[in-house]
């Protein structure tokens, strides 16, 4: 069984993490599987949105501890350095908008994972946890990086350092996700939230990702200059034109995501 999933539909990339009887917990192959993905959605011009959800009841529960025998013979720089680092990377720095969509237990990595998405739409059962104090470890997959920014510096530690289960609603009410929705309708919004994504201007959706990465260590000079650039780059696509064609007109635009007419 593949361990992790991939088909592109109608511009959006489906990546599914493929071990449920696991809850979805990550191998070493798994890993680079998932790395694999997004280098290939960051290439292919046909992705305008990736949407990153995990099979059966749970979204990730982070890392498979039973891939290691011997827990005092685990190489933490090998691992973070090459399992996880490089996926964090790649969320970020891929310039189209990934949603997460978090439909069950988000835990340790897994929850960390899914907070370095653009937008997490979790279902109402849904659940994160930071695990790593129970274990003796501190958080990986940037999570003190992310959480912190997240829900303050308070709320963060907290959590990570008594390692309490945040449920989805307290996720969404604290800023932490964009939001929880019932169980019924999560299907149907995560479609929603995708399909119109892969329909919008997918060069200025990056753009304003890179500014929004940009912004964590910008002080507002260095912000407003960036902005500046990043919006006469966005003003000079065939996307723009047809945004402002389209409002005159009193129609609904046709968007290509393409940086040029010629991009076929």
């Amino acid at each position: 069984m593949e361990p992790v999933l991939f088909k592109i539909e109608d511009g959006v990339a489906h990546i599914t993490l493929n071990r449920p009887g696991s809850y979805n917990s990550f191998t070493r192959e798994m890993s680079l599987l998932l790395q694999q993905h997004l280098e290939r959605c960051a290439a292919d011009d046909h992705v305008r949105c990736i949407c990153l959800t995990g099979a059966g009841k749970g979204f990730c529960s982070g890392q498979d501890l039973s891939e290691f025998p011997d827990p005092a013979r685990i190489d933490f720089e090998q691992v973070v350095r090459e399992h996880y680092n490089p996926v964090i990377t790649l969320l970020r720095r891929i310039e189209k908008p990934v949603v997460a969509a978090v439909n069950g237990i988000a835990a340790g990595a897994g929850a960390n994972v899914a907070l370095a998405c653009d937008i997490v739409v979790a279902t109402a059962g849904a659940s994160f946890i930071q695990v790593f104090s129970r274990i003796g470890l501190i958080p990986d997959s940037g999570g003190t990086f992310f959480l912190p920014r997240l829900v303050g510096m308070q709320r963060a530690a907290a959590m990570i350092m008594l390692g309490d289960k945040v449920t989805a609603a307290d996720a969404a009410s604290m800023g932490m996700i964009y939001k929880a929705v019932p169980d019924e309708q999560f299907a149907a919004e995560v479609q929603r939230i995708t399909t119109t994504l892969a329909q919008l201007p997918t060069i200025g959706i990056g753009l304003t990702k890179r500014a929004l990465n940009q912004s964590f260590s910008h002080d507002l000079s260095q912000q407003l200059a960036l902005e500046k650039e990043l919006q006469t780059e966005a003003g000079a696509t065939p996307d723009f034109v047809e945004g402002v064609q389209a409002f005159l007109e009193k129609r609904k635009p046709v968007f290509t995501g393409r940086s040029n007419k010629n991009d076929s």
